[in-house]
């Protein structure tokens, strides 16, 4: 991988915002940009452990998702208390995914408050994820395709950012929002995935209260370094081209992948896997030309 550092500021105006990286679409990191907010003091695992009271939450793992169960069903189940206790406490891979504050956890709604950079935001689905300092994120996009503002609390995060355009390079399973599960992006194998160390992308850091701009459709790899969580802000897919693909990713290709997943269930989680494989060497081929 050809990983590069990313634009970094303390602060950016809403004009140099939209003119350097919105409208061209190239991600910044914002250091500490949630200080801003009124209630930042509040954006700490003891707050969030004092406001969940009995919730029991999903949870995920490393683990490649069980080809004959859906992909999106977590691995076990936990009193939240008994999460953030575990987290604090020892090493963990537990993580939790795409907690939406507006259902479960209204009461934080009041505690930040929307940067004003320009763009409309999605206010339904502001999202909180959760993850031991063992804890890592399958290279994947979102399939909503939204532009993310991306903060992080707690422990620090490293991140891979990857245009969508080095998608080639990645091993992007077909009708999927990821890449092939075998992949440790923390020790590459360029022996088994040669087309991966031409891939061109980001590497970033992530502190207390760091905001991460990534456009719509990037490529992400998150691996918590240590206990802590996220809070995702995104907007409305921009455009009829973008909202277009979104739905088909959304409404097509997705449902279309859980059919033949349940029909054809490991078999079609492998032919996914090899059609991935041979098509980021069909691109390395023709790249090395």
């Amino acid at each position: 991988m050809i990983l590069s550092q990313v634009d970094t500021v303390q602060d950016i105006s809403k004009e140099d915002f939209l003119k350097k990286y919105f409208i061209p679409q190239r991600p910044v990191l914002i250091k500490g940009y949630a200080r801003k907010w009124k209630d930042f003091d509040k954006w700490n695992l003891d707050y969030i452990y004092s406001q969940v009271g009995e919730q029991e939450v999903g949870l995920y793992d490393n683990k490649p998702a069980d080809p004959n169960k859906a992909t999106n069903e977590p691995v076990t189940h936990m009193r939240f208390k008994d999460y953030i206790t575990l987290i604090k406490k020892q090493p963990s891979d537990y993580r939790i995914f795409f907690y939406i504050i507006t259902d479960h956890l209204p009461e934080l709604l009041k505690n930040f408050s929307y940067p004003d950079l320009g763009f409309k935001y999605f206010k339904r689905i502001p999202t909180l994820f959760f993850g031991g300092s063992e804890a890592r994120v399958l290279m994947h996009y979102d399939v909503d395709l939204g532009d993310l503002l991306h903060f992080q609390f707690e422990g620090k995060k490293r991140v891979l950012l990857f245009p969508p355009d080095q998608s080639a390079f990645l091993y992007k399973v077909p009708l999927s929002v990821h890449t092939v599960y075998n992949i440790d992006y923390e020790n590459p194998d360029y022996q088994e995935f040669p087309a991966l160390q031409y891939a061109q992308g980001y590497e970033i850091f992530m502190e207390h209260g760091d905001a991460l701009f990534m456009p719509s459709g990037y490529w992400h790899f998150n691996r918590y370094l240590e206990a802590g969580f996220s809070v995702t802000l995104r907007s409305f897919p921009s455009g009829p081209k973008r909202l277009l693909k979104m739905l088909n990713e959304v409404f097509i290709i997705r449902y279309t992948d859980k059919i033949m997943r349940k029909i054809w269930k490991k078999k079609w989680v492998q032919r996914k896997q090899e059609k991935a494989y041979q098509k980021s060497q069909e691109a390395l081929k023709e790249y090395l030309k």
